[in-house]
């Protein structure tokens, strides 16, 4: 009973409180943790626009002019800066093939090149392999041979087979399986995908 009187007097006297004191203590700790957490986002944040540098792709025949971080890979800048979203994030570790694009018509894993790297060079991705709503003889050849199947994977497969037509136009079984090893279908569909590269190469002519 004596505490609450004292708890009671202490309430109604004028200055600060012992409660108001505990809560004005409250607020101010939570204001510094909170402060404390955004400070380094905020400061991060500020680090990277400062580390921005300027890159010129050329991609499928047009000039993209930009600002981009040196660690930004070009499979991120494909998708998230200009929205080429054709390119296929799959491992991100070079291992799989969905991400493949032509770097100076030759297949390149864009999940381990740098957006930096590829400044100055000829880039096709999948869009660019379409004349306009029409599908590439490549992309014809898959849809023709149903060289896919859960359709993940074909984006690299078709550039990748692109690229191996560019190079060599008439290729035989084995150059085909050789020029195709570095992109896996999880599906198994690589009989279809051998077809759809032999037939590709009959479009092409």
């Amino acid at each position: 009973m004596e505490k609450e009187k004292i708890d009671a007097a202490q309430e109604s006297s004028p200055g600060i409180t012992r409660r108001g004191f505990l809560q004005t203590v409250g607020i101010g700790t939570l204001e510094i943790a909170v402060v404390g957490a955004v400070a380094p986002a905020v400061q991060a944040e500020t680090r990277q626009r400062g580390n921005l540098v300027p890159l010129t792709l050329k991609v499928n025949g047009q000039r993209h002019e930009l600002h981009v971080e040196p660690r930004w890979t070009l499979l991120y800048v494909l998708r998230e800066k200009l929205e080429l979203t054709g390119t296929k994030p799959g491992c991100d570790r070079g291992e799989c093939g969905a991400c493949t694009v032509l770097i100076d018509d030759r297949p390149r894993y864009s999940c381990l090149t740098l957006a930096l790297e590829a400044d100055g060079h000829e880039i096709t991705t999948v869009e660019g392999l379409m004349h306009g709503e029409q599908l590439g003889p490549v992309q014809e050849a898959f849809v023709q041979e149903d060289g896919f199947q859960c359709g993940f994977c074909t984006p690299g497969q078709v550039v990748a087979a692109e690229g191996l037509l560019r190079h060599t136009a008439n290729p035989d079984i084995g150059e085909i399986r050789t020029g195709m090893s570095g992109n896996l279908c999880r599906c198994g569909a690589y009989g279809h995908i051998f077809k759809a590269v032999q037939r590709a190469a009959i479009l092409r002519k």
